[in-house]
């Protein structure tokens, strides 16, 4: 496809600098254009609606299937394609000429090459849509148009820089057993984050079955099988240098993964898509402060022995609740603080029902909605006190549940310091009040 392009663009304008404007509007069409899609579907389901379906049961179990098929199509055991009818009106309407013409020969690109991108911006999509951010006009989350923008951007920089610099296809290589290669390896990659949604919905339906341990079993069986495809051992390929060099990297995280499996270490690159290291079938979980799962339990207790609190408010699908736990509280100063209060972690997607006789309605979102489970109960509890319906979120409270300071939610920068500075504060400020 890039010479086919780049030769239409050199050669079929009165000039070549010609050639070349029409060859930067191409490039900037098919940015637009997967930008504007990123925007389009983010922004008929809206960003309450996305973030829900990172703990919701249906989606993350089409997600499951939907990672699955991809990763088979990447195998190479059948190709995901539009209807080859679409690709057709969209050439047709490319030889209109001038940048109406242009935009929709982008657009017979990004129709034509589906069968090679509809996984990897599907899973990007997923990826940015279900993982929370910043919001444009408070709907539309911006971080799958970023996405987008830098995946069109990627795909449209071959067609514009060899337009500027022809002489360069020369060097391009040819497609062949490479691309193959490349596709077996994000088909790998694929299979491995389709478990991620599956563990979502064991953990929020309370199933107990894929746990820390079989999770990390499963992954520990896709990246050898990557690691020896890549060393030439599996299916006997003769692999480059370069792959080699991939299949060493993976076999020692491989390695990496058993001695996490092993020692229960949390792998923090992978905090959100791996389950927490407390989710697992050891008898009895090792906890270094006291933590409950029930607020007036959790009260209860601080009360019996003069404590002040620390509500964490959470979910099993929160990626960013995790990279809080595996890479803040693992720290051993933010631990010692931790053992100063209770840790009641309330889990708003926990989809475990409540008694008929505790179900009730509520407004507190602004509009009437019955809660029949336990995180309904919790994501209700926190709409209604604290004003807010985002994890996490971390508040600091005494026995007689007055607050100690400021809320905190996820903090990107110095983690562990503003983390330590904010306990501090709540046990200072815990002291005054007494």
């Amino acid at each position: 496809m890039v010479p086919l392009t780049v030769s239409f663009f050199t050669k079929g304008g009165k000039d070549r600098n010609e050639g070349i404007r029409k060859a930067l509007l191409y490039g900037a069409s098919i940015i637009l254009i997967y930008v504007l899609l990123g925007l389009l579907i983010t922004g008929v389901f809206g960003s309450d609606a996305l973030n829900a379906m990172s703990t919701n049961i249906w989606f993350n179990l089409l997600f499951f299937v939907v990672f699955v098929a991809f990763a088979i199509s990447f195998f190479g055991f059948y190709e995901i394609t539009l209807p080859a009818s679409w690709a057709n009106k969209t050439d047709s309407l490319s030889s209109r000429g001038g940048y109406i013409g242009l935009f929709f020969m982008a657009f017979t690109l990004a129709l034509v090459s589906f069968s090679c991108t509809g996984p990897i911006i599907g899973t990007l999509l997923v990826e940015a849509a279900t993982g929370g951010g910043p919001t444009l006009f408070n709907h539309i989350p911006i971080k799958p148009a970023l996405g987008m923008f830098g995946f069109g951007l990627a795909l449209a920089l071959p067609f514009t820089l060899f337009a500027l610099f022809p002489q360069w296809l020369k060097s391009l290589p040819k497609s062949g057993g490479w691309m193959n290669t490349v596709k077996m390896i994000l088909g790998f990659v694929e299979l491995a984050l389709a478990f991620k949604f599956l563990s979502t919905v064991d953990m929020t339906m309370n199933w107990g079955v894929l746990r820390f341990e079989p999770f990390m079993i499963i992954w520990i069986l896709i990246f050898s099988a990557m690691a020896l495809y890549c060393l030439g051992v599996l299916f006997k390929n003769k692999p480059s240098s370069f792959v080699k060099v991939i299949g060493v990297a993976t076999l020692l995280f491989t390695i990496y993964l058993v001695y996490a499996l092993i020692n229960y270490k949390p792998v923090k690159l992978f905090s959100g898509l791996i389950p927490p290291t407390s989710y697992n079938f050891k008898a009895k979980n090792e906890e270094t402060f006291k933590h409950f799962k029930d607020y007036k339990e959790g009260l209860t207790y601080a009360k019996e022995h003069n404590m002040p609190v620390l509500i964490d408010f959470t979910g099993f699908g929160c990626v960013n609740c995790r990279k809080i736990e595996d890479n803040v509280w693992s720290d051993e100063k933010v631990t010692e603080r931790l053992k100063d209060y209770v840790v009641i972690s309330l889990y708003v997607d926990d989809r475990k029902a409540l008694p008929e006789n505790e179900w009730y309605t509520s407004n507190a979102t602004g509009q009437e909605r019955e809660v029949k489970t336990v995180g309904q109960k919790w994501s209700d509890f926190q709409a209604k006190y604290f004003k807010t319906n985002s994890q996490p979120q971390y508040i600091l409270i005494n026995t007689k549940e007055q607050l100690l300071n400021q809320p905190v939610a996820y903090d990107f920068s110095k983690s562990k310091e503003n983390y330590i500075s904010f306990l501090e504060c709540g046990l200072k400020m815990n002291e005054q009040l007494k």
